[in-house]
């Protein structure tokens, strides 16, 4: 006898049709049986050694976050309810250019100087691999959720260069396409960039183009977050676009926003520029998160001259008095690039965590508020908390535009990902509650999406781009990674005043299967493992 029948579901299957009613047969990790309308057409009702009483709720596949910063979380956290309350059954790591693997001594001590604020400092860690194969592996002890990993460019560009702002040698070009090549022979899905963060920054378009042509020989894609998401984004986006083209690279934009005033109400000029590509036969895709606020590291605002070097030659021109002034004349009169081009406005600039607890009475206020209660400058707030906390300090900016978030959520290539940095004290909701606010606030109650459109850009969308043949979809033969949710009460719970707080309406949630949320509680149960690349 199978072990599970979920009992007359409304299922919601994730690829766009309507909903119907059914009762669906779980066994040995895997949707085996759909039965539809089997009550009412009087026929034969599944056994199993379970039933689950599901009257009321939507069945829909797990949700599949494009873009998570888990990196270390699932590790050090078990439980990570942060995700699996939320429905999510599958995270893609090792974005933004900056991950964990692959590395040697040196560079996974850059490494996680550099992301401290994405992901903590990692001493709860033990780090016991350094090639992305063997990350994998760690993964597969046992996770809460499944994950996919990204190579990222940065990293692999530490490894080969170092931190300096200077073009490859044919050696190190050779040395990074072999790394971006081993990388994917072990599993990873693609390759990430993070152009606004140093040292992946530094590498010219010629160098990405030469990259991405290994990722497309493995049939992986490239996730940029591309050089600009202000001043410049929409040029910054046409240069993703024509790369990958040229490299014969399938593309996902991560984080697809236009941030900054620049662009308020320019949303439809970017999709223009995807519309005209993929009518063209470009393989393009993008995700965003369901807010209008950024978040990333204090750091991250500097001009790239500043960073060049890693993390100690930041700190010690950051320490120089006249070396630091440049920096803020960069910062407050020209547009850093690190700021997107955009001269920084340190009442959008909140800080949301910080590594050392001593300093938490900066968390939760703008830079300019801690200026004023101060009496200091902004810019003298924002250095003294970046040489105290050694570049910890996580921020969110408000700087996004709500017809924008719309526009985009709409388009025919959307998926959705959180963007999520857990760590910090005060950490962007979107962490805790991206896929039951896109389900509660913009399908129920703003009525952007219709639910069928929503489940869909949250799972078989995804499933597509990571080349999944047996996930996105409740399908019979398919993994059952699968959500049960009430659609109308499922809400996120998080708030900018209570970022932790759990989604509701959500009670159930399986993992290959096995419940790793059972009547709105987290079980002990670790069915997630590394999700590897397809071959061709």
């Amino acid at each position: 006898m199978e072990e599970l029948v979920i009992r007359d579901a409304d299922v919601v299957d994730g690829s766009g049709d309507d909903a119907y009613r059914a009762d669906v047969v779980v066994d040995g990790g895997r949707i085996v049986s759909i039965v539809k309308e089997a009550a009412a057409a009087g026929c034969q009702r599944p056994k199993a050694r379970r039933e689950l009483d599901a009257e009321g709720l939507v069945l829909a596949p797990g949700f599949i976050d494009m873009h998570a910063h888990s990196d270390l979380a699932l590790l050090r956290d078990p439980d990570h309810a942060a995700k699996a309350a939320q429905g999510v059954t599958l995270e893609v790591l090792g974005q933004d250019g900056l991950s964990y693997a692959p590395v040697d001594d040196r560079t996974l001590g850059e490494v996680r100087r550099a992301i401290a604020g994405w992901n903590g400092a990692g001493d709860d860690v033990d780090f016991d691999w350094r090639s992305v194969g063997e990350y994998l592996d760690r993964l597969d002890r046992g996770i809460a959720v499944n994950a996919a990993y990204l190579i990222p460019q940065g990293t692999v560009r530490a490894l080969a260069v170092g931190w300096e702002d200077r073009e490859a040698t044919p050696d190190e070009l050779d040395r990074m396409r072999r790394l971006v090549a081993e990388g994917l022979e072990q599993g990873a899905v693609g390759m990430s960039s993070g152009l606004t963060y140093t040292p992946g920054m530094y590498a010219p378009q010629a160098e990405l183009t030469e990259l991405c042509r290994v990722v497309a020989e493995y049939g992986g894609y490239y996730c940029p977050h591309h050089r600009s998401y202000g001043a410049g984004a929409l040029e910054a986006y046409a240069e993703m676009v024509a790369l990958t083209r040229e490299a014969g690279c399938a593309l996902h934009l991560a984080h697809a926003t236009m941030n900054f005033g620049v662009n308020r109400g320019r949303a439809p000029e970017l999709l223009a520029l995807l519309d005209e590509a993929l009518d063209t036969g470009a393989d393009i895709s993008l995700d965003t998160y369901p807010y209008t606020p950024g978040c990333t590291t204090l750091v991250a605002l500097l001009p790239s001259w500043a960073s060049e070097g890693g993390p100690e030659e930041t700190l010690r021109r950051l320490a120089d008095e006249g070396t630091a002034e440049r920096i803020r004349h960069h910062l407050e009169a020209i547009g850093s690039d690190g700021c997107h081009g955009v001269p920084v406005e340190w009442e959008t600039i909140e800080i949301s965590g910080v590594g050392d607890p001593a300093l938490g009475e900066y968390v939760g206020r703008t830079v300019l508020e801690s200026a004023r209660a101060r009496g200091e400058s902004p810019w003298g707030v924002a250095r003294e908390l970046l040489l105290k906390d050694r570049l910890a300090p996580t921020i969110l900016q408000h700087v996004g535009h709500e017809e924008n978030v719309r526009a985009i959520m709409r388009h025919r290539v959307h998926t959705g990902g959180s963007d999520g940095i857990l760590q910090g004290a005060k950490p962007h909701p979107r962490a805790y509650g991206t896929f039951p606010h896109y389900l509660g606030h913009y399908v129920r109650e703003a009525g952007v999406l219709s639910l069928e459109e929503c489940v869909a850009h949250l799972t078989s969308r995804p499933a597509a781009r990571l080349r999944l043949p047996d996930r996105g979809l409740v399908r019979e033969g398919y993994k059952a990674d699968l959500v049960l949710f009430d659609p109308r009460t499922v809400a996120a719970g998080s708030t900018f005043e209570r970022p932790r707080a759990l989604p509701t309406g959500i009670p159930y949630v399986l993992v290959d299967g096995r419940f790793v949320i059972e009547d709105g509680r987290r079980t002990d149960v670790l069915a997630g493992r590394a999700v590897r690349r397809t071959p061709r």
